[in-house]
């Protein structure tokens, strides 16, 4: 897992490549997309994530134990569920896996599960009750950015997993995590986080925002992503001259959005997203830009269908204040400190506990750059929060 302290408003780091889009995969990835402010409806007919593994749920195969160590083992049956939703997660993000990456993704979710059970095993009360108490705040927050119950469940669905399987997940990488935090003695102080926001004004900087609405009625097929015909998106193109007529005439946005939107990511919210410029398809973002406050958008077309738009606010640039930006820095900079420490630390322990790797596919040379942290323990593990709201 690697670090960026470079602070974004939207709270989104740059993934350079495969390895890094594993280290990097969150709990709920289709949940995070879906909270971002991308203006795109997220992909939503991912049927591999109800999948069970074949070794998981038939007596024609055994469930081979692929690795094990002092006090724990691992079963195919637990890789291959872990792949089967990472493979999801990434998917619903729009990164699906090649057959190339598919051996390096195996490999390395593996090399994560196992650096979580020898954490665990050296965890205190003091490290799982914070484990506990850090994956139940994550969990709301999700929540919260949804919007909604319903959505949360659906999303779920999507993802092939329940709550408490997530929240499990959770836990004992946040358990673990705050296992090796103590072990490695790190300790950010205020001064060190007002020094690194002292000597990076630029990474501070919020730039102009917008705070707008929209319905999406989209020109795809859910199910395939394919165009629909002609006769149907003229159809979907008059359903939208009648909203656009309708929320002129006063009926609340926010009503109309989460009765006709198609897009998951927003109609729970009243279609409400927040973004800088770059953000959005340009035809969104120029037409959100344009609108005066409480304006609402002729029709604007763009690749994914016909939307209307609502201006609530317009942001002016500003820089974020370090007490607002204290405890993010706060965590970027134990994270650091903990990706510098880490490929030594568990190098050791690793050796102390006489892990084996049996499946010879899945041996993964291991060196300070693959090494990972608990965090991105397994595909329903909590990435590390990066250093932005």
């Amino acid at each position: 897992m690697s670090t960026s302290l470079n602070y974004k408003p939207n709270g989104k780091r740059t993934q350079l490549s495969m390895r890094n889009m594993i280290k990097t995969i969150a709990p709920l990835a289709a949940l995070a997309v879906l909270c971002t402010a991308s203006g795109e409806p997220a992909q939503t007919n991912s049927t591999s994530a109800l999948k069970k593994p074949a070794a998981a749920s038939s007596d024609l195969f055994a469930d081979l134990v692929i690795a094990r160590g002092k006090g724990f083992e691992i079963k195919r049956s637990q890789l291959d569920e872990d792949v089967i939703r990472a493979k999801s997660q990434l998917s619903a993000s729009r990164r699906p896996v090649t057959s190339e990456e598919s051996a390096l993704l195996e490999q390395q979710i593996l090399d994560q599960l196992i650096n979580v059970q020898l954490l665990l095993s050296r965890a205190t009360d003091a490290d799982k009750a914070a484990g506990k108490a850090a994956a139940e705040k994550r969990f709301a927050d999700v929540k919260t950015r949804l919007g909604s119950d319903e959505a949360l469940k659906r999303q779920l669905t999507l993802m092939g997993a329940t709550q408490d399987e997530v929240l499990q997940k959770w836990t004992e990488a946040l358990t673990a995590e705050a296992a090796l935090k103590r072990a490695l003695k790190i300790n950010i102080t205020d001064a060190d986080a007002r020094k690194y926001y002292d000597e990076n004004p630029a990474k501070f900087e919020m730039p102009e925002m917008v705070r707008a609405s929209h319905i999406l009625l989209t020109t795809r097929d859910p199910a395939t992503g394919m165009e629909l015909s002609e006769d149907r998106k003229a159809a979907k193109y008059k359903q939208m001259q009648d909203l656009l007529k309708r929320a002129r005439a006063g009926e609340d946005f926010a009503t109309l959005a989460k009765e006709y939107s198609e897009d998951p990511g927003s109609k729970e919210k009243g279609g409400e997203y927040k973004f800088p410029r770059g953000q959005m398809v340009p035809e969104f973002e120029a037409a959100a830009f344009s609108l005066k406050t409480n304006q609402v958008s002729d029709i604007v077309t763009t690749s994914y269908g016909y939307h209307i738009i609502k201006l609530s606010e317009k942001i002016p640039a500003q820089k974020v204040d370090f007490a607002k930006a204290e405890s993010d820095i706060k965590d970027g900079l134990t994270a650091q400190a903990m990706q510098k420490q880490f490929p030594t630390y568990i190098k050791e322990v690793r050796k102390e506990a006489g892990v084996e790797i049996l499946d010879e596919k899945l041996k993964m040379k291991e060196t300070p750059e693959t090494a990972e942290l608990p965090g991105g323990a397994s595909p329903l593990a909590p990435a590390t929060k990066p250093v932005s709201k």
